[in-house]
């Protein structure tokens, strides 16, 4: 790793030749990495897991000044939640290595195949994308899962994660660079471009040719940011103003349960709820319900007039009147990150339907119900990257869903959309193989 470096409002072109020499470095570690086989990579994420636990002292010892900053500075409880790590968080982080070791490398997967009438034998091969270049906020966990992702699939990363996390992670990166080491890899693997600060960011969005992809991941000012600004190719992670539609169909207290989970399980993510639909048919019954448990863990209901007209005075008689409050337009365009909840009663499921297409992100939206012809009409006809059918948004998860860990959860629909795994870090390289082979 090189040593220079700039302070957060430092100049452009010590940052741009910081980020062109940590892209180069990078770079020649990623063709390093070409010819190692999947056993030695699988070796080098059960050492960095190793590592990470052995040394978990230093890095709650970093996390702790970072959180101390972020409660001065004033940030929302749901963001310094995400912020936070604890001895069980760093033992989850750790199992996330080894569950991302034991999968499949994508490297070398023939993906389609054929030989064609000429004789000439023709197939798609998985290769990795090179060097990935990633910008996202205070989520130290996402340090480990990039690296550990980029790993596995070939390739090498170059990380700006943002100053409210800079404590955690240059202590995480260090870890896991001597880890590598250990594993007789090379260090820049992994590098961070974290020392030249905003200036860093803008320089990594601009190092085309050096970078060959650009993943951003945090809210939506900075993704925003990202796909607006970025001459790199980028592939665009969503904000999450995420939906759950109680359809009239829907069992009750499941129903309740899901719609806690979906809102309350950890409320600083993406893949929280931010807005509960409810069927009319279905809202004197739901409603009352649902409002009492969600009260009952602090959230305010941001409620239209039907909603508040269900609630009101259970509200009143149950002390809760602070938490209703008359929803505006601007509740249905917000992803809250908070122990806040956006409530709307619809006519119909097409009602419901129009509210996601007109406000939704893209991201994951959920319908609660037993009437399979609603479900098949709301998983056809709402298009997001992930639908749920009675469960939690929550599952939106790379962990939840198999992958091991997630770049991020792509909102759009070229290359990757969902949770990026392994397979998303990867594109593919025709091999066409003929015996003395001429186009007439």
């Amino acid at each position: 790793m090189t040593s220079t470096s700039v302070d957060a409002a430092g100049s452009a072109t010590d940052a741009e030749t910081l980020v062109a020499t940590t892209a180069r470095a990078a770079r020649e570690a990623q063709r390093a990495l070409a010819g190692v086989n999947r056993e030695r990579k699988d070796a080098a994420l059960h050492a960095m897991a190793d590592a990470l636990t052995a040394r978990a002292d230093s890095i709650l010892a970093a996390n702790a000044e970072d959180l101390e900053r972020a409660r001065a500075a004033g940030m929302k409880p749901g963001l310094v939640d995400r912020l936070a790590l604890t001895e069980e968080r760093v033992g989850a982080i750790a199992a996330s290595l080894r569950e991302i070791a034991a999968l499949p490398d994508p490297v070398g997967e023939i993906v389609d195949g054929q030989t064609l009438p000429n004789g000439l034998r023709v197939r798609r091969v998985r290769v990795p994308l090179g060097v990935v270049g990633m910008i996202y906020e205070a989520r130290p966990n996402v340090t480990v899962d990039v690296a550990a992702l980029t790993l596995k699939s070939g390739n090498a990363v170059v990380l700006r994660g943002g100053s409210a996390a800079a404590n955690t992670n240059a202590a995480i990166i260090t870890v896991l660079r001597d880890a590598l080491t250990a594993a007789d890899l090379p260090a820049d693997l992994v590098t961070t471009i974290d020392p030249a600060g905003r200036a860093g960011a803008n320089a990594l969005m601009h190092a085309r040719g050096l970078i060959d992809v650009l993943v951003p991941r945090g809210g939506a000012g900075l993704i925003r940011t990202v796909v607006e600004e970025s001459s790199v190719p980028v592939i665009e992670t969503g904000s999450g103003n995420c939906h759950v539609y109680v359809d009239a169909g829907a069992d009750l207290a499941a129903a309740v349960e899901i719609i806690v989970n979906a809102k309350t399980q950890r409320v600083g993510v993406c893949n929280a709820a931010e807005t509960l639909l409810v069927h009319r048919a279905a809202a004197a019954a739901y409603l009352p319900a649902a409002a009492a448990a969600l009260w009952e863990r602090g959230v305010t209901l941001h409620a239209d007039a039907a909603a508040r007209a269900c609630l009101e005075e259970q509200a009143a008689a149950e002390g809760y009147t602070d938490l209703l409050t008359e929803a505006t337009e601007a509740d249905w365009d917000t992803e809250y990150g908070s122990l806040d909840l956006a409530v709307r009663v619809v006519d119909t499921i097409d009602d419901a339907i129009a509210h996601i297409t007109t406000y939704s992100t893209g991201h994951t939206e959920a319908i609660l119900s037993q009437d399979v012809a609603a479900v098949d009409q709301f998983v056809s006809q709402v298009d997001s990257a992930a639908i749920m059918v009675n469960a939690s948004t929550r599952f939106t998860d790379g962990g939840q869903l198999g992958l091991g860990a997630e770049l991020g959860i792509s909102t759009q629909k070229l290359h990757a959309r969902g949770p990026m795994g392994l397979a998303a870090l990867t594109t593919t390289k025709w091999i066409v193989e003929g015996r003395g082979h001429v186009r007439p």
